[in-house]
């Protein structure tokens, strides 16, 4: 079969009509999706068999498409990646306010990570792809699902000399001979799982309808459903709940989000390395009581602000100061003994300066600084 080539260089720009605070492409690295490719500024990926090449700008996000597409081509694919990124589903500039109002934390954080929203992927790749995420890191865990793509996956079309391939179905993955081969190819005792999971599956349903079908359940039916399933433990179910199946208050919890629920949220760390299912509760049952609906949105975020791939987003320097200046305000951000301690006064630079200049006024008038308001919040760092 000769497969389509595809030179990114002829590809014609359509408008998503979003925008960076609505929906931000750094949303594709953040542990959600493990398949889309970055080349320079661009981003590509083929779901559901057809080719996705996204850019961001500083006002929006455009998809490519071939000058000789059709209209109702351009149409499908507009409709396939607006109900991917939920655009017409979810306000989340409503959110990041409502977040924001609620959490001193996730209002810091937020600042430097405006767009990053839940991707509303097909369930079948999310669940294998996150039984892959065991004991593993991002980029080995997207070198699993390309490896799972390369070997079973349809060829769909070359792009700028590289194939590109679609996920492979239940049905592939459930043939005799899968476990043995995925072990050759590095994925460990993962194999057997994943072997395993995809003939449960067909046992079930016969295709992939069963875990859509999912999306129909409450959040506590779907979780208990998947755990079922080889490989699959309270983490890799809300994963699934949430990034496929529209459960948006499920907030998987592994040791990182731990780790952020102990430096940032007042868990005390009681001499157990282990996170228990009591406490894998107890640190989601209370994520979802800080920020209400859509609670495991904002939780990704805070992961994401975690996240060693954006480690110099939030500047690191021991002592470092920020400034930004309105008609009536100013926000000063110091950073020392990591900690982060954001003041909010009413012109307290200016009138600072003001004193610089003017040394010789009365030290009996009180500064104008000390007559504002001081707020304060110190966001632990490691």
């Amino acid at each position: 079969m000769t497969l389509q080539t595809i030179q990114t260089a002829r590809l014609v720009w359509k408008d998503l009509k979003t925008c960076p605070k609505e929906l931000h492409l750094d949303t594709l690295k953040c542990g959600q999706s493990f398949r889309w490719r970055q080349t320079k500024d661009l981003w590509t990926c083929v779901l559901q068999g057809k080719l996705c090449v996204l850019r961001q700008t500083d006002s929006t996000v455009f998809y490519g498409v071939q000058p000789e597409d059709e209209e109702h081509q351009v149409k499908q694919l507009d409709t396939l990646l607006r109900d991917y990124f939920q655009l017409d589903r979810v306000s989340l500039q409503s959110c990041y306010k409502r977040w924001s109002d609620l959490d001193a934390n996730f209002k810091a954080k937020a600042i430097h990570f405006a767009g990053i929203r839940m991707l509303r992927q097909d369930p079948w790749e999310n669940l294998v792809s996150f039984i892959c995420s065991s004991n593993n890191n991002i980029p080995r865990i997207s070198q699993m699902v390309h490896k799972l793509c390369i070997h079973y996956g349809s060829p769909i079309c070359v792009v700028d000399d590289i194939v590109h391939h679609d996920f492979p179905s239940i049905q592939a993955l459930a043939n005799d001979g899968v476990e043995e081969k995925l072990r050759q190819l590095g994925f460990g005792y993962r194999a057997k799982y994943i072997a395993q999971t995809a003939k449960q599956i067909l046992q079930k349903e016969g295709d992939e309808q069963w875990l859509w079908n999912l999306r129909k359940t409450s959040y506590a039916e779907a979780k208990a459903a998947l755990v079922e399933l080889a490989g699959v433990g309270p983490k890799v179910a809300d994963c699934v709940c949430l990034m496929s199946l529209d459960h948006a208050e499920a907030i998987p919890v592994d040791t990182h989000v731990w780790q952020i629920a102990l430096r940032d949220y007042g868990f005390k760390n009681k001499g157990g390395k282990t996170l228990t299912a009591k406490l894998y509760d107890q640190v989601a049952d209370h994520f979802r009581k800080v920020f209400g609906d859509y609670s495991g949105w904002a939780h990704s975020v805070l992961f994401t602000a975690d996240l060693r791939a954006f480690e110099d987003r939030i500047p690191k320097a021991k002592v470092k100061e920020e400034i930004a200046t309105t008609a009536s305000a100013a926000v000063k951000i110091e950073q020392q003994d990591d900690t982060v301690q954001v003041i909010e006064t009413q012109k307290v630079i200016d009138n600072q300066r003001k004193r610089k200049r003017n040394p010789t006024s009365s030290s009996s008038s009180p500064p104008a600084a000390s007559m504002t308001v001081r707020r304060s919040t110190r966001i632990k760092r490691t």
